[in-house]
């Protein structure tokens, strides 16, 4: 049942991509006997899924015009000029709609900022340097692009800019990467030589980024709980030079917390219903709930991208209470224009973005930190301001403490 839930839900995902090409194909004028809902899941499992997995007829049908539909999503790719499938899901835009640009983020296990701005400069485009305001961002076109105002490793270019064929992506040296995806490694900031848990980890852009800020030197433990995604993400990490990882095709809710080997130191849908959202956040309860029993957990970056209330703050409310003192919601990158919903005291220090406030996708971020002697429980109202300087003082994830007598490797 759940196997199907999903398949509907992604089915509903495609549909107006589906609709075009069933419509493309003249599939449901030849086939009359086949109903338009049922036509959409099997087209969807035939081109975007894991392949037909019915039997019979239906298989026989759909291999019949399986030629014709995939000329016609080839067309659809061509009028629309995007490569991939995720990318027909991108609604046109309107007069009115906020242009999301397209963000670089360079890979520094392969390069540095310098050499890949010399790079593109040298293929025509015109650098203007670091810019001052979100302003900057959503007025870059032609050939032009900025350094990030927020993140110091990240290119900003004009919407629709496409580096699919450029020689840096094909070789790992940049990583196409939505800014807002970006947050949860920047701000969980791990020191080199940590562990680190990627609970739901494919397809990897955030486990290739943590592996860069880590510089290759500590752990990974990256689980998912689907094969060919987890497949997808080690051709992605070895593509962008990881070599400190290890992929689980596990459900993170089945890790053992006591387990030695992770103690030595699982997209959003379009106006979802409340029941969809209430099982989401469910969901998203037990993993946070689940994260936060490690033992040896220190720093957690609690993430999703969703601009729900239900699967962001209010998850956030009820793990807290349940934890009472344990950890506490840290006041991350205040300079960080927009923040939490005040649907708990504290919320505020968690990150929102959008693509009319921040020019990204839409996401949430949180930073938790465990509580030691002296430090505020989580209903307390965080200090922003003394985040960096406690980074600087090694309460970093990971960094082991030279005050214990027996040292510990962090979470």
């Amino acid at each position: 049942i759940r196997l199907l839930y999903a398949l509907v839900c992604e089915t509903l995902r495609f549909a107006p991509v589906l609709e075009k090409l069933l419509s493309g194909s003249a599939l449901l004028q030849a086939e009359k006997k086949l109903s338009p809902q049922l036509a959409k899941v099997l087209v969807y499992d035939l081109l975007f899924g894991k392949g037909l997995r019915c039997g019979g007829r239906w298989k026989a049908l759909l291999r019949r015009h399986r030629t014709r539909l995939e000329a016609e999503l080839a067309r659809m790719k061509v009028q629309q000029k995007v490569s991939r499938n995720e990318d027909l899901l991108v609604p046109s835009a309107r007069p009115d709609a906020p242009q999301v640009p397209r963000y670089v983020r360079v890979n520094t296990l392969k390069t540095c900022v310098d050499d890949v701005i010399d790079f593109f400069k040298r293929q025509g485009y015109s650098y203007l340097g670091k810019a001052a305001s979100v302003e900057d961002l959503r007025t870059l076109s032609g050939k032009k692009f900025l350094l990030d105002l927020h993140l110091p490793e990240l290119l900003v270019f004009p919407p629709q800019t496409d580096f699919h064929d450029n020689l840096l992506y094909t070789s790992g040296h940049i990583i196409l990467q939505d800014k807002a995806s970006c947050l949860p490694a920047f701000l969980l900031d791990p020191a080199a030589g940590s562990h680190v848990i990627d609970a739901c980890a494919a397809p990897g852009n955030k486990t290739s980024h943590l592996a860069a800020i880590l510089k290759n030197k500590g752990q990974i433990f990256a689980f998912d709980v689907d094969t060919k995604r987890l497949a997808t993400m080690n051709t992605l990490l070895m593509r962008a030079g990881v070599t400190a990882f290890q992929l689980a095709q596990q459900d993170f809710l089945t890790v053992d917390p006591g387990d030695p080997k992770v103690n030595r130191v699982p997209r959003e849908e379009a106006a979802p219903t409340a029941q969809r959202l209430q099982a989401l956040a469910t969901f998203q309860r037990k993993v946070l709930s689940h994260a936060l029993s490690f033992p040896a957990l220190q720093r957690l970056v609690y993430s999703t991208c969703s601009v729900h209330q239900e699967e962001n703050e209010d998850v956030l409310h009820v793990v807290l209470q349940e934890l009472s003192s344990a950890f506490r919601l840290v006041d991350a990158f205040p300079s960080w224009p927009c923040r939490g919903i005040a649907a708990f005291p504290g919320a505020e220090c968690c990150l929102r973005a959008s693509p009319a406030a921040t020019l990204t996708h839409g996401f949430f971020v949180a930073v938790l930190e465990r509580c030691n002697e002296g430090t505020a429980a989580p209903s307390s109202p965080p200090v922003a301001a003394e985040e960096n300087s406690q980074h600087k003082k090694g309460t970093k994830l990971g960094a082991a403490s030279k005050k214990r007598k027996r040292k510990k490797q962090q979470v």
